[in-house]
């Protein structure tokens, strides 16, 4: 038999849909791109600022690490800050601080000022991820998160295609634009931006449908009706609408472990292939500098080709299957990059790894959605982000300790591969009982 849902969700036209898409998903598409280019620029300019502060691997993966404390502290009660005030006022707030903190970044002279400039752009930053992730779900329900999901987390291997050659871009001419270091331009010109396009989320992005100029009151009025019989049908099957049923949910902190270990390779990948490219080609200087943040922007195009193309079969399987395919895809690419005597091979493992971590990520997202509602679902999803978001500090750390311990970064990328696995084994067991809820709400 039908559900309610079922009936109710069907009067929102296909065109709705694609209304909604079009006019949300790009515009906190923008906001994310920002903040992954942010957290990752240390990445593209790790090689001429390390010179010029005399920082060695290790220092720079704890600059990169550091930015995650801020995070983790922040994350829930950013959430919950969200839920009160509306989307649209704190992501808002989120942009123009970080951006600030992002510019003022420009001027650090030595690691212990790159140390409390990442830990405060942490604090700026916090919640914008999972604040994002929770508001998409007062716009989309169950049956359309897929693509959803796909078309925002698309931004993050964007944000990599777009922020490689503004890198470059940077590296060769900020200091004739400028008059100031390549790197340290780099800073100043994604602050800018961040803070423009904080301004631009303020005047445009409506809290909920009810808010949308653009949608006619039909369409309102359905997509609430959808969104509300949605939520009502969670309840009646169970799922979590309290913020302390959430945060000692043993669900939810098992689907955080998960989370943690498909993000884990991510944070290593995006702060350090540019230094591994280099590395492995054997590069010295300027031009290698720039040659090799140009060659990673590759696996993130190839990333958002398989993001594409996966979506179209994870919309028919389950969120367990969709996800847990392109996590061992993810793995096994780490593993075979540990094995590249070239570097040509290397970045095929790295597309290969790359490609996985990111078609995981927009898929695994259906899942803590199926069991939480209400405020279970602000702290829900702001406490799996944040305990994914220790692996933003660990990884880089441990990636760049690693190195400088044994010269090579081989030893690294095995022990992620490890680690994705392990996750990956959490994400089967534990996702077999998400699935009997999810089978209850599509009766």
């Amino acid at each position: 038999m039908d559900s309610a849902l079922g009936a109710t969700s069907a009067t929102v036209t296909t065109r709705t849909w694609r209304k909604v898409g079009a006019r949300i998903i790009p515009l906190i598409g923008v906001a994310y791109v920002m903040s992954y280019v942010d957290r990752a620029n240390l990445g593209y300019i790790a090689a001429p600022m390390s010179r010029d502060l005399h920082l060695d691997s290790g220092q720079v993966g704890l600059a990169a690490g550091l930015f995650f404390i801020g995070y983790i502290i922040v994350e829930v009660p950013s959430n919950l800050a969200l839920r009160r005030f509306g989307a649209r006022k704190w992501i808002t707030r989120i942009m123009l601080t970080w951006g600030l903190v992002t510019g003022l970044t420009a001027t650090v002279d030595s690691a212990a000022a790159l140390y409390v400039a990442r830990l405060a752009l942490g604090f700026a930053e916090a919640g914008l991820a999972a604040g994002i992730l929770l508001y998409l779900t007062y716009w989309f329900p169950r049956r359309q998160r897929s693509w959803a999901l796909t078309g925002f987390f698309l931004m993050i291997p964007v944000s990599s295609i777009v922020g490689s050659p503004l890198a470059a871009a940077l590296l060769t001419w900020g200091q004739n634009l400028f008059g100031i270091a390549g790197w340290r331009s780099l800073f100043l010109v994604e602050g800018a931006l961040t803070i423009l396009i904080g301004i631009l989320i303020f005047v445009f992005l409506p809290d909920r449908p009810a808010d949308a100029r653009w949608l006619d009151e039909t369409e309102k009025s359905s997509l609430e009706r959808t969104l509300a019989a949605e939520a009502e049908e969670q309840r009646g099957h169970g799922a979590l609408t309290g913020l302390r049923q959430a945060l000692i949910s043993g669900r939810v902190w098992a689907l955080a472990v998960t989370f943690f270990a498909i993000v884990f390779g991510l944070y290593p990948l995006a702060f350090f292939l540019p230094t591994m490219i280099t590395a492995i080609t054997h590069g010295v200087g300027g031009a290698a500098d720039i040659s090799s943040v140009l060659l990673s922007g590759i696996p993130y195009l190839v990333a958002a080709l398989a993001m594409l193309a996966w979506v179209r079969v994870a919309g028919r399987r389950t969120a367990v299957f969709a996800t847990g395919v392109p996590m061992a895809v993810g793995a096994a690419g780490l593993l075979l990059a540990t094995f590249a005597g070239n570097g040509p091979v290397f970045i095929l493992a790295v597309c290969l790894s790359v490609a996985g971590i990111y078609t995981a990520m927009p898929q695994f997202w259906r899942i803590p959605a199926i069991g939480l509602t209400g405020t279970a679902a602000a702290s829900g999803i702001a406490l799996i982000n944040s305990v994914s978001n220790l692996s933003g500090f660990v990884g880089p750390y441990f990636t760049g300790a690693i190195k400088t311990a044994t010269g090579s970064f081989t030893y690294a990328l095995l022990a992620i591969a490890v680690i994705m696995v392990a996750g990956l084994a959490v994400l089967l067991t534990i996702g077999r009982r998400v699935e009997r809820l999810d089978g209850k709400l599509g009766s």
